[in-house]
Formats: structure tokens, sequence, C-alpha cells
């Protein structure tokens, strides 16, 4: 089981965003003269580039949409990594115990507890391959897991969700 935060996917996003806005204000600057030194009419693309793109203005349309869409699709990957838009707050002592709980059973890629609402409900997440044992998984949590993590995290009248998703 991994309970270790990856940052990687936060970091890379990051860089790659950094540069394409530096690269459009850029190219939106000096499309406005607002550069001192370089000239608007200075030549970015090669000679036979810029003739099919005055021949066939749809094509920077398209390329312009494109782009748009692909800054609104990593927008929305960097949201949901920074955890945004996800309900309640995340417990670590909840997912430590959850983990130690179920570490005889073998296959577990990811677990993940949360408080979840005015009314302070515990929400359990669980995933795993088809190979693993989910009946020892359920059998595991209808014990006594679920009930300590709920002690542990509250005082102990938290009403709990437990999903477990099987991956094929």
């Amino acid at each position: 089981m991994r309970m270790r935060q990856y940052s990687g996917n936060r970091i890379g996003l990051a860089v790659v965003g950094g540069v394409l806005l530096a690269v459009g204000t850029f190219g939106y600057l000096r499309g406005l003269d607002h550069l001192p030194g370089l000239s608007p009419r200075g030549k970015i693309l090669p000679e036979r580039t810029a003739q099919l793109a005055a021949d066939h203005s749809w094509v920077l349309w398209v390329g312009a949409l494109g782009m748009l869409l692909l800054s609104l699709v990593c927008l929305r990957w960097l949201l949901l990594c920074l955890g945004w838009g996800r309900r309640g707050t995340r417990t670590g002592t909840g997912t430590a115990l959850l983990c130690i709980g179920l570490k005889e059973i073998e296959g577990i890629n990811r677990a993940g507890v949360r408080v979840v609402g005015e009314d302070d409900r515990l929400r359990v997440a669980l995933t795993c391959p088809a190979a693993a044992d989910v009946g020892a998984v359920v059998g595991k949590l209808e014990g006594d897991l679920v009930g300590r993590i709920r002690r542990e995290v509250s005082n102990g009248e938290l009403g709990a969700v437990v999903r477990v998703h099987v991956r094929r």
C-alpha cells in the first residue's frame, strides 16, 4: 500500500503551465508591439508555414481552439491533483489505522479516510485489483476496523461510508 503523497504530477503540471503561460504572454505582447526592440513584422514562422496560415486562416483558429482545450484539461488535472473539488478533510491517523488493519491482505493499491460534511461522516475508500481477496477485505472492515477508526478520529458516533473499488 502506498501512503505517500506523490508531488511529481503537481510539479510537472506547474512547470509546463508556467512555460506555456510565459510563451503565450510573450506572443501576445509581441503581437501588440509592447516589447521594445522587437519588430512586430519580424519573422517567427518559416515562409512556407506563414503563407499557409495566411491562405487558410481557419488553421490558426483550430490551433487556438486546440490549445485552449489542452489548457483546460491541464487546469482540471492540476486542480484534481491539488485536491480541490474533493469533499472533507483527509485524516492521516484514520488512513494509517486502515493500512495497519489491512496489512495482511495483498494487493490493496490505495486507501484513504476522510471526514466529510457538516454532520461529520467518515468516508473510507479502498482500491484493489480483481485478483485481491475482496472477501477478506470486507471481513476485516465489517469486524472492528471501521469502529476503531471511528473511535480514533472522533468520539465514535460518526456515520461511516465504506467504498471498495475493484479494478479489472
